[in-house]
């Protein structure tokens, strides 16, 4: 069995033994991920996650009749984020308006176990932020004219899907038993380094019941880490050394390859 096998198994049985020895109050959600740090080393091209879900339910909440529905989103660090709409002026493009978002997650991944209309209204979808254009169109700041801003919330969209940094997937949450459920979450190797939170949303015919979040973290380890830790820690003697690892470079390369 490797290790991520049994890391997912550990995780399975945990919840499943902590949604037996909780209290009972109304639906309540537990939640974990199979890892809470994602290292990224040399041969690093991306991870994959799973988060498990126990849905816990008293007396009353198990005589509710309807479906029972998961959403799990997962945002990654967030920062300034600006985007430039283009224009060809003669034989050149330039830029010409531009959009900046405060606090855009560089990282979204959007699970559901139904389509997102299905699961709730348009006005709690908005409320929740629920979908990439309520999370885009929260963030949008300064810009252009309002009847504009949609143009460039729909390229931000388009751009970071293309990235694989905006993910959505409407069967995404995949229910194991009535009460359990499981999310698969794929980071790709452009994804940020930071601390990530998966936040899981129970509703029941389009009202929220429960929330629970969840954290893990990307970051460097081994040689990546020290010289990153060198570049922004020691910025100068890091500079220094670049300039000469370059030049003795250069100069292996003009012997190695020289005609004479």
């Amino acid at each position: 069995m490797s290790r991520g096998q049994a890391a997912i198994r550990i995780a399975a049985g945990a919840l499943a033994l902590a949604a037996a020895c909780a209290p009972a109050a109304a639906e309540r959600l537990i939640t974990s991920v199979s890892a809470s740090r994602v290292l990224i080393t040399s041969s690093y091209t991306g991870a994959d996650l799973v988060l498990f879900g126990a849905i816990e339910r008293d007396g009353v909440s198990i005589s509710r009749s309807g479906t029972l529905d998961i959403v799990v989103t997962v945002k990654g660090p967030s920062g300034l984020t600006t985007v430039r709409e283009k224009k060809r002026f003669g034989p050149f493009w330039v830029n010409s308006e531009q959009a900046k978002y405060a606090d855009m997650p560089g990282y979204i991944a959007i699970h559901s176990s139904r389509p997102l209309p299905e699961v709730t209204s348009d006005q709690l979808r908005e409320r929740f932020q629920l979908g990439f254009e309520p999370l885009v169109a929260a963030r949008g700041g300064m810009g252009p004219p309002p009847d504009r801003m949609r143009d460039f919330h729909a390229a931000l969209i388009r751009l970071r899907m293309e990235q694989r940094l905006f993910q959505a997937n409407d069967k995404g949450v995949v229910f194991l038993a009535p009460n359990l459920f499981r999310a698969s979450i794929s980071v790709p190797a452009t994804a940020p380094l930071g601390n990530y939170e998966a936040v899981a949303q129970l509703f029941a015919d389009g009202a929220l019941l429960a929330t629970e979040k969840s954290d893990f973290e990307v970051v460097k380890t081994g040689f990546e880490a020290r010289v990153a830790q060198s570049a922004f820690g020691q910025p100068f003697s890091y500079g220094v050394a670049t300039a000469l690892l370059a030049l003795g470079f250069g100069w292996l390369a003009h012997y190695a390859f020289r005609r004479d």
